[in-house]
């Protein structure tokens, strides 16, 4: 498993397992999804604030099933997000809901630390002066030691960075070979009348990440859209599946590595976010993490999912 810096004192494996799914899995079930990814090289785990069938669900889901020992805690990295609030939903970055979703994430994970906290969604009406009130007052009582976001523009972090002093070590987006649209707006900059070459994220997200040390967090990486259901088999995409297919016995991989080796093969030093509670697909996934395809690879799989290289 591939390692890159977040926040440049942490190395942490380019694929990560996110836990929205597991709020009806039993502890065994459970046991034996985090023990898959272990054992891949996994030890980031991803959660939210709002994953389960109530507050916190699925992370006093993962924190019941896995009891685990203060030297087990210190082997794994833990990050949370806050910010969405249901029913609605709406999105709060007050100082209020910031500190208390925390410290329900907290007693949840029956953690005394969350290693990277996200802001979960942009909130329109967010003050960044609250923001950095309440990162400084978790940062100093060493409740939460790095700190993100999730879906912000270029622009966003600007604001919030006007009053916040701690780096934001991350940015959780949507991304998959079929939705890339953060990554092939650079690649057809300046073509009059293809859609494909409009700047939808206020400047070129992937670029700014990597101009200031941001890593980009992969989510629903198998996702043909935002939430449509998966590429991967998909008769919707023959040609692509058929690239990925023939990738996969050249590289003696699943199909489901290629997939993310085409995100961690981008030199921004991406991390893939699992969704999947199926432990063998963890695994499968996983190996695209040692996958270096070549930029002829690369690009034929882009120019299969639909998009144009001019």
């Amino acid at each position: 498993m591939k390692t890159i810096p977040l926040g440049g004192d942490l190395a942490v494996p380019n694929v990560v397992l996110g836990l929205m799914r597991i709020q009806e899995m039993t502890d065994d079930a459970v046991r034996e999804l985090v023990r898959t990814a272990r054992d891949a090289g996994i030890d980031f785990f991803d959660h939210a604030d709002i994953y389960g069938d109530e507050l916190h669900g699925c992370e006093l889901r993962f924190a019941e099933a896995m009891q685990l020992t203060p030297s087990q805690r210190d082997e794994i990295t833990l990050q949370t997000k806050a910010g969405i609030v249901g029913p609605g939903p709406y999105f709060d970055f007050s100082y209020e809901h910031i500190m208390e979703s925390v410290e329900g994430s907290l007693r949840a994970l029956g953690t005394d630390r969350i290693d990277v906290l996200l802001l979960h969604r942009p909130d329109a009406l967010v003050e960044p002066d609250e923001v950095a009130r309440a990162f400084d007052e978790l940062e100093a009582s060493g409740k939460v030691l790095r700190f993100g976001v999730s879906n912000h523009t270029p622009r966003q972090i600007d604001l919030l960075k006007k009053s916040v002093s701690q780096p934001l070590v991350a940015n959780q987006l949507q991304l998959s070979i079929t939705h890339s649209p953060i990554i092939a707006e650079g690649v057809a900059a300046n073509m009059q009348g293809l859609a494909q070459s409009v700047t939808l994220d206020g400047g070129g997200i992937v670029d700014y990440c990597r101009l200031h040390d941001i890593t980009i967090q992969a989510w629903s990486p198998f996702q043909a859209g935002f939430f449509t259901g998966v590429f991967l088999g998909s008769p919707e995409y023959p040609e692509l599946n058929a690239a990925i297919d023939r990738l996969a016995a050249k590289y003696d991989v699943p199909a489901i590595a290629i997939a993310t080796a085409w995100i961690t093969r981008h030199p921004a030093n991406m991390q893939v976010v699992l969704g999947t509670t199926t432990p063998e697909r963890v695994a499968g996934a996983a190996q695209g993490s040692d996958v270096l395809l070549t930029r002829a690879e690369w690009y034929e799989l882009f120019r299969a999912a639909g998009y144009r290289v001019p």
